[in-house]
């Protein structure tokens, strides 16, 4: 995966097994540039990258870049466009503009490696942060949610010589069930930036090596939900075709903040739900939450399909496009 949360971890793991470490992280955009605010790429020593801040445009000037900013030991501050004379080979053929900061890990004026330590802290924690960066000084500040709210709801960003990173909430996949869908559904949804979940009592559906690289709770839902928090960056999808684990896993969903509740089941099978979830003292308007059958309708048959769909539907959700 490449999202920016990644980046600072495997900066650190890196930089902490001794070897030379930068970031690149994008500060504004204009026009079509492909990568947004804040994303962000990790270049090594050798000329190895991880993750991007253009989407293929110019990775290979910035990797550049960022090898002599670790051999100096200062950070750069760089733009490309469509204006620069050499556009297509180091600009955005799209028509876009970004400017972009590279800071190199543990030296000189780059990022301190107890600063990232504290950045990957406050994501497993799932708290927002946010990084001040004065670009004329290299000065770093910490900023918390209760400290400035009015950082976070403005998004961040660039303002003349101060850049503003706000570290969001990661995206996070909680699945009912570790069944073959689950299987597809955590890998893909994993590349599209979240964290995966996976809950099931079973200990031969619910192996480590069957969901290599996500966590898994073996316990009932009802047990493993009560330590965790549906927030507003949470998808949730039951996948059991079981009531004993999916109704009381749906009970916990629609009264939460998950953004995304969905549940696998055809019409019928959901309808039958519905009678059940209301007669357990589910509101209607609670139960409307509940996408059933779950997905995109794109016909999928197969398990890799129906993952692909519970995917798209989690995205249209997410991006406030409207899906059935």
């Amino acid at each position: 995966m490449a999202v920016a949360e990644e980046m600072k971890a495997m900066a650190l793991r890196l930089h902490r097994q001794g070897q030379p470490v930068a970031l690149a992280t994008v500060m504004a955009t204009w026009g079509s540039a492909p990568r947004p605010v804040g994303a962000q790429m990790l270049i090594c020593a050798d000329g190895s990258f991880h993750g991007s801040v253009s989407g293929g445009c110019v990775e290979g000037a910035v990797v550049l870049e960022a090898l002599e900013a670790l051999e100096a030991g200062q950070c750069r501050r760089l733009r490309y466009g469509v204006a620069d004379a050499d556009a297509f080979a180091v600009g955005l053929a799209c028509g876009g503009e970004i400017e972009l900061v590279v800071e190199p890990v543990g030296q000189g004026q780059g990022v301190d490696p107890a600063m990232l330590q504290r950045l990957v802290e406050a994501q497993s924690a799932r708290q927002p942060i946010a990084v001040r960066l004065d670009l004329s000084s290299w000065q770093r500040e910490l900023i918390l949610a209760q400290t400035d709210l009015a950082v976070f709801e403005a998004g961040g960003g660039l303002a003349g010589d101060v850049f503003t990173y706000v570290q969001t909430v990661p995206l996070r996949l909680v699945i009912i069930g570790a069944v073959h869908i689950a299987q597809y559904l955590a890998p893909m949804a994993q590349m599209a930036g979240y964290l995966v979940t996976i809950i099931d009592p079973r200990d031969s559906f619910a192996s480590p090596a069957r969901f290599d690289g996500h966590e898994v709770i073996v316990d009932w839902p009802e047990e493993a939900l009560a330590r965790l928090a549906l927030d507003g960056r949470t998808a949730f999808v039951t996948l059991t075709h079981d009531p004993k684990m999916d109704t009381p896993a749906l009970q916990h969903a629609v009264a939460s903040d998950a953004f995304y509740i969905g549940a696998l089941g055809s019409t019928r099978t959901h309808a039958k739900r519905r009678q059940s979830m209301l007669e357990l003292g589910v509101s209607a308007a609670q139960f409307a939450r509940i996408q059933g059958p779950v997905g995109l309708d794109i016909g999928s048959r197969t398990p890799a399909e129906i993952a692909l769909s519970i995917l798209a539907a989690m995205t249209a959700k997410l991006r406030g496009r409207a899906h059935g």
